[in-house]
């Protein structure tokens, strides 16, 4: 039996039908479902009996039926990181590591497994999305799975591993001249034209949820216990406010207690409204014009911004914004300690992390999850030349051997 009941207004919260409606026609306040808590009867070992994939949440995610896709979607590692903790003068660090997310390598496939799912049960016959290229990969993949015709809508300067990462699928993909901000304007008034099922528009409220089931992974993975302190990317602004309302929503139905985490925002300093508005002390992002490598979450005018700086404010967390240089020694570091290989927006929230620990915010003893949303063979153009070149050796023994033997000697002199 589906808990859900209908949608209700983040803001003045009046209430709709669970319908492909993600703006409250009273306030223009953005929609999300609302369930009936009280008959969710959920217990760990249900939970554990049943298959490592985001539906084993299934009851606080929004759908009606059976799902449809994301069978393999979810619990990806929550990585004990020792070397890099000890880098960092930390006692307990974890990476969220959804870099190796089921099917497209992205944090996305936890979104659009719900939001296709959905747009099944409302009857839906394209599926699209505005995407800075995680989405699209995901939505095109998952569409392909479903038989759904897709059609994805990108600006036209993304990287080339993200472009690949969406075709492969067979999508009809539409490169626009201009940033993401102004891919999600045009997609808008698609949606509105045509009646397609944009995952992150007319679907958003349905989309939005599945980013829910990253915290319920890592309460489970921590063996049932908050951490003291949770990094989470910011782009469109969909994943940090859910996380924590899964957070919340597992001590409501009974499955964890304590305090909730201090929840931080990182943001590449070349697009950071909402970094901006939260050091501030303001409660709305002023939007920005993107200027950063960390292209997946160069969103300037974030849809969910407002409900960041609230989460963040509410938990007693900051934010962090981070250079390009930062974004991109964060990713060797990560690559160098840990044997994890993430885009910028990864690389920027490890670099966050590692502000927060310098400015104190984080401290030694305490324990720290870092989210990491996309796998960095998708932007690979973003280190090159920036890492060590290969040896040149002929096939010969005695040239490997003079190699060896004088690195073995420079490194003598220089101990």
């Amino acid at each position: 039996m589906s808990a859900l009941i209908g949608l209700q207004c983040h803001l003045c919260k009046s209430t709709f039908p669970a319908e492909a409606t993600y703006v409250c026609e009273k306030c223009l306040g953005p929609l999300e479902p609302i369930y009936d808590y009280a008959s969710i009867s959920l217990t760990r070992e249900q939970i554990a009996a049943r298959p490592k994939n985001i539906w084993r949440y299934r009851e606080l995610l929004p759908i009606t039926g059976e799902p449809q896709t994301g069978f393999h979607s979810g619990f990806t590692p929550l990585v004990r990181c020792t070397r890099l903790a000890e880098h960092l003068g930390l006692s307990e660090l974890y990476i969220k590591d959804d870099s190796v997310n089921h099917p497209t390598l992205s944090y996305k496939d936890r979104v659009v497994s719900v939001a296709a799912t959905r747009a099944k049960e409302l009857g839906f016959k394209v599926l699209a999305c505005a995407s800075t290229g995680n989405l699209a990969n995901s939505v095109a993949s998952h569409a392909a799975r479903l038989g759904m015709d897709c059609c994805v809508f990108i600006p036209n300067n993304l990287e080339a591993g993200k472009r690949l990462g969406s075709a492969i699928f067979g999508p009809t993909i539409l490169a626009i001249a201009g940033n993401y901000d102004d891919v999600n304007r045009l997609c808008t008034q698609v949606a509105d034209r045509y009646g397609w099922g944009f995952v992150n528009i007319n679907l958003r409220s349905y989309y939005a949820e599945g980013a829910k089931t990253m915290g319920f992974e890592i309460v489970e993975q921590l063996g049932w216990q908050y951490p003291q302190h949770l990094i989470s990317p910011v782009a469109g602004g969909t994943l940090l406010p859910r996380i924590a309302r899964g957070l919340r929503e597992l001590k409501q139905i009974g499955l964890v207690q304590g305090e909730l985490p201090k929840i931080h925002a990182a943001q590449a300093a070349g697009c950071a409204p909402v970094v901006n508005a939260i050091l501030a002390g303001e409660d709305y992002p002023e939007p920005v014009k993107p200027d950063t490598i960390a292209k997946s979450i160069a969103i300037g005018n974030p849809a969910d911004g407002y409900q960041v700086v609230q989460t963040v404010k509410a938990t007693g967390g900051t934010g962090a914004a981070v250079s390009d240089a930062q974004i991109v020694d964060a990713i060797k570091l990560l690559a160098r300690t840990e044997g994890i290989f993430t885009e910028p927006a990864g690389g920027t929230t490890l670099a966050a992390t590692i502000d927060l620990v310098k400015r104190g915010v984080i401290k030694p003893g305490e324990s720290a999850v870092v989210c990491v949303t996309g796998n960095g063979y998708k932007t690979a153009e973003v280190v090159e030349g920036k890492l060590g070149e290969p040896v040149q050796l002929t096939r010969a023994f005695k040239d490997f051997e003079s190699w060896w033997e004088g690195r073995q000697s420079a490194q003598f002199v220089n101990s």
